[in-house]
C-alpha cells in the first residue's frame, strides 16, 4: 500500500516510519527532508506546492501541526494546512486519510470530577471506577492547539459524508522522547510511540467500510480516563504500554 506521511520527521512521524517501513510504501510530505523514504518538501499551507504529494497514494497520515505558538502561527498550519490536505486527498482519489487530532479535544472535560483527580496523578486518591470519556462525548477544547483540532475532526466529518473518502480521527495522547510518563497527569493520559504506532497501522488495515471514526491514542494507563474500548471493538486494537508508577501503586 502507497502511505504518505505529512509531518513525518516529528516524534510521533518517526515511529510510524519505524513501524511501517518495510510492508508498505511510503513517502513524505515535509519541510526538511526526511531519511529513508522519498520526501515532497513542501509547506502544508501552500495547496500547489503539496497537490502532486498525493498521486497514486491510498492512504494518507495527517500529522503536520503547529503545536505552540498563537493564532498566526496556528492558521496556516491547523486548519488552511488541515484543509489543503484533505482538498488534495480527495481531488487524488485517496481512499483513506487518518488525522491526527488530539486529547486536547477533550480536556476541558478535567476541570470537573472524577477527571480532575485523575489527572492529578494521585492513586490513593482516585475513585474505585469512573466513565471514560468516548468519542460520543461533546469536545471540550484546551488552548487554541485543541480549538485547531475540533476544527480538524468537523472537516474530516466533511469529507467523510461528502466525498468517497474514508476518514479515522486519532485522539492522541502524550507522546514524548523518553517513551515514559514525566508528570503526573501522564499518568492518565500517557501513550507510548510504539501505541501510537501500532494503532495508525491497525486504521490503514481497516476495512474501507469504516467510512468515519474517532479513537483515543493512549497506553494502557490505570487512571486513564479515555476510552480504549472503542478502538477495541472497531479495529481488534488493543491499547499497550503503562505507566509503571501508577501501576506499581496499585499493586502496592
Amino acid at each position: 500500500m502507497n502511505i504518505l506521511v505529512t509531518g513525518m520527521s516529528g516524534l510521533i512521524g518517526g515511529a510510524i516510519q519505524r513501524q511501517l517501513e518495510g510492508t508498505h510504501s511510503l513517502r513524505a510530505l515535509n519541510r526538511r527532508d526526511v531519511e529513508g523514504v522519498p520526501c515532497i518538501q513542501a509547506d502544508i499551507a501552500d495547496f500547489d506546492a503539496i497537490r502532486p504529494a498525493f498521486d497514486d497514494v491510498d492512504t494518507v497520515v495527517h500529522l503536520a501541526a503547529a503545536i505552540h505558538g498563537d493564532w498566526d502561527a496556528m492558521l496556516p498550519n491547523n486548519v488552511i494546512g488541515t484543509y489543503n490536505v484533505f482538498e488534495a486527498a480527495r481531488q487524488a482519489g485517496v481512499k483513506r486519510v487518518i488525522y491526527a487530532s488530539s486529547g486536547s479535544v477533550v480536556a476541558g472535560w478535567e476541570r470537573e470530577e472524577p477527571y480532575r483527580t485523575l489527572v492529578a496523578g494521585d492513586v490513593s486518591a482516585a475513585p474505585e471506577s469512573w466513565e471514560p470519556l468516548t468519542h460520543e462525548t461533546p469536545t471540550r477544547p484546551v488552548g487554541l492547539y485543541g480549538c485547531t483540532k475540533v476544527g480538524g475532526e468537523a472537516l474530516a466529518r466533511h469529507y467523510a459524508d461528502s466525498d468517497d473518502l474514508s476518514v479515522i480521527c486519532l485522539r492522541i495522547g502524550a507522546v514524548n522522547a523518553e517513551d515514559q510518563p514525566l508528570q503526573p497527569r501522564h499518568e492518565s493520559v500517557y501513550c507510548s510511540q510504539q501505541n501510537i504506532a501500532c494503532l495508525v497501522e491497525a486504521c490503514i488495515d481497516a476495512p474501507p467500510s469504516l467510512k468515519f471514526d474517532i479513537f483515543y491514542g493512549v497506553s494502557k494507563n490505570p487512571l486513564n480516563y479515555r476510552d480504549t474500548e472503542h478502538a477495541r471493538q472497531v479495529l481488534g486494537f488493543d491499547s499497550m504500554g503503562s505507566s509503571r508508577k501508577a501501576a506499581e501503586a496499585r499493586a502496592i
